[in-house]
Order: C-alpha cells, then sequence, then structure tokens
C-alpha cells in the first residue's frame, strides 16, 4: 500500500485498485481508519479524536489532491506524495 503522507505520527496511504467510494487510509499507531475523500466520513475503523481531527483538516485542504491519487492508483500508476499538514 503506497505511502502518500506522513506528519506529526500520522500515515496517510491508498491501494491500488481499491473499492469504491474513493477513500484514504490513514494509520496512527495501532489506529487505522478509511475515509472518504468526497465526504470525509469514516467508512471503516477509528482513529483518536484530536489525530481524526488533524486527518479531516489535512484532506480538507489536500482534497483534490487526494482525488488526483484516487485516479493514478486506480489506474495502478505511480501515486504522487501530497504535502503534510504544517
Amino acid at each position: 500500500m503506497p505511502e502518500i503522507c506522513r506528519f506529526l505520527g500520522i500515515i496517510i496511504t491508498m491501494y491500488f485498485n481499491e473499492h469504491n467510494p474513493p477513500h484514504f487510509h490513514a494509520r496512527y499507531g495501532d489506529h487505522r481508519a478509511e475515509i472518504a475523500i468526497e465526504t470525509l466520513s469514516i467508512i471503516a475503523g477509528r482513529l483518536p479524536p484530536r489525530v481524526l481531527g488533524l486527518v479531516m483538516e489535512w484532506a480538507a485542504l489536500r482534497r483534490q489532491e487526494l482525488m488526483e491519487d484516487w485516479e493514478l492508483a486506480r489506474r495502478q500508476v505511480e501515486l504522487k506524495r501530497i504535502a503534510p499538514l504544517e
């Protein structure tokens, strides 16, 4: 699963040829979640509240880049790195 971003101990990844809806995976320690790009809602899993807030803030700022990576992943093409939350 390609890593597209890492910040504050949070790892953001996407699988190639993944199921709809368009989403990304967020990992923090033993916590994991799948988050829909369009709605920024949790599809599966859970993250601690503070971490979830940081992930949502980052994703809201990077939604277009996430969709671009989603399309690349669907075509099984190398994904682009996305800037971390600053």
